[in-house]
């Protein structure tokens, strides 16, 4: 995020607190003291229910980034039949929970040929809804049904977007969208070493071994290579002192990436909870005047909307969608609000100077669409079956640290946390003799 994010957050949590002041029917000073206390103790309840959930899932990730190579996958994900979807569907799953990583991901996977739904539609999608950290912080808050729900609803989702980029979505704009990637950056290769995305012809460091060509960032990145390491397993990767290291440092840059989004979530979860007042919840989700159905919909649209002016991502939107619900907001359309993570206007923009204006467009349509659609079937669906919870099973609650097993997760995760940023700030395995920031301070 960059100010002007921030400064949109700012006005929206200052007009957050100015709608409770406003509509209050309590004394102003009992109010802001009540309501203050009462959004600091949400947000440190839900940080502390997620914690060891966020501390393994970002490890996991950066295992799967550190570990397996974009360019044997983006080969698997050719075609967008049941194969290509369904690995591209599993490697979101275990990859990136950052949606700027994600989509960043996902765009260098459909530069290097994965089809459109494989790419932009079952990836990017599941490493951003789908991924098993923000899977348990659901189940966490929300309960087993909304997980199931989110598990459903995002291949359901993934299966819609594949139809209408195969279907609908004209070649002629699929193509343009891919010569806009490879005209602004290049076929690009992965540096063996660091992992960044290199122009084979504008980098001066390369070696040639057993007849394969390796490129690399910087002198030190080919200093630092070892062909034997180049071609290890993932067994073997996941053995090694070297192979941690670099789940170390993934997984802290996806730390660095999305910390902000992830407390931007809580503290408005916090806000939300802590300063609009009941009666006005009531009102904006005043019942199905017009039929149950007509309600869901809208009510899904509006969810969307509020996904995207909120700008938060991936884990940081559960906490404020578990707020969304026990206020009022229909189960299916606190899906379609969670699904819309991917087209917030940092991420839109990131779309069109990546693809264009006119496939930036289309896809931050789709993605709406495809949301408030399965936000609409999914109630149904659920509520066919009597799976939709009850409101007041969701964790919205004041924090409570008891001798428990949330207690004994979060300490080992802390314990787990901490070595992982001692291991991230070694110098680099092999040879390399700076840190992990010296090389993106060289870098840049």
């Amino acid at each position: 995020m960059d100010r002007s994010d921030y400064a949109i957050l700012t006005a929206i949590a200052v007009i957050t607190v100015i709608i409770g002041l406003v509509t209050t029917n309590q004394s102003l000073g009992t109010f802001f003291a009540e309501s203050t206390r009462q959004a600091a103790t949400t947000t440190a309840a839900m940080a502390w229910i997620t914690w060891w959930a966020l501390v393994v899932g970002f490890a996991i990730a950066g295992g799967v980034e550190a570990w397996v190579s974009t360019q044997q996958i983006s080969e698997l994900l050719e075609g967008h039949g049941p194969r290509s979807l369904g690995v591209a569907t599993f490697f979101g799953f275990v990859s990136s929970s950052c949606s700027y990583s994600a989509i960043a991901t996902a765009k260098n996977l459909y530069k290097k040929g994965a089809s459109a739904a494989a790419a932009l539609a079952a990836f990017q999608f599941a490493s951003t809804n789908l991924v098993i950290e923000i899977g348990i912080v659901i189940w966490l808050l929300l309960g087993w049904e909304f997980l199931l729900a989110d598990i459903i609803g995002g291949l359901l989702l993934i299966g819609l977007m594949s139809v209408g980029f195969v279907y609908v979505v004209p070649d002629k704009i699929l193509d343009e969208a891919r010569e806009n990637v490879t005209d602004d950056e290049g076929i690009t290769v992965q540096d063996p070493v660091c992992g960044m995305e290199v122009d084979p012809e504008e980098t001066d460091y390369s070696i040639e071994h057993d007849g394969q060509t390796y490129y690399f960032c910087s002198q030190s990145c080919k200093d630092s290579f070892d062909p034997e390491a180049a071609n290890t397993s993932i067994p073997e990767k996941a053995t090694s002192w070297s192979g941690w290291k670099g789940l170390a440092d993934k997984q802290w840059k996806e730390w660095a990436m999305l910390w902000d989004e992830i407390a931007i979530g809580f503290i408005f979860a916090g806000l939300i909870a802590g300063f609009i007042p009941e009666s006005v919840w009531t009102s904006v989700f005043s019942g199905a005047t017009f039929g149950l159905p007509v309600y869901v919909l809208w009510t899904a649209a509006l969810g969307a909307i509020i996904g995207v002016v909120t700008f938060v991502c991936s884990v940081g939107n559960v906490p404020f969608g578990t707020v969304l619900w026990t206020r009022g907001l229909p189960f299916g359309s606190v899906l379609s609000y969670i699904f819309a993570d991917l087209i917030v206007p940092p991420i839109m923009k990131a779309y069109d100077e990546y693809y264009g204006t006119t496939f930036a467009a289309v896809l931050s349509l789709m993605i709406f669409v495809a949301a408030v659609i399965v936000g609409f079937v999914i109630h149904f669906l659920f509520l066919s079956v009597g799976l939709i919870p009850s409101r007041a099973a969701a964790e919205v609650a004041e924090v409570s640290i008891e001798l428990n097993y949330k207690l004994v997760l979060n300490v080992l995760a802390t314990v787990f946390f901490l070595f992982l940023y001692w291991l991230h700030k070694q110098d680099s395995v092999g040879g390399g003799e700076r840190s992990s920031e010296d090389h993106a301070t060289m870098m840049n």
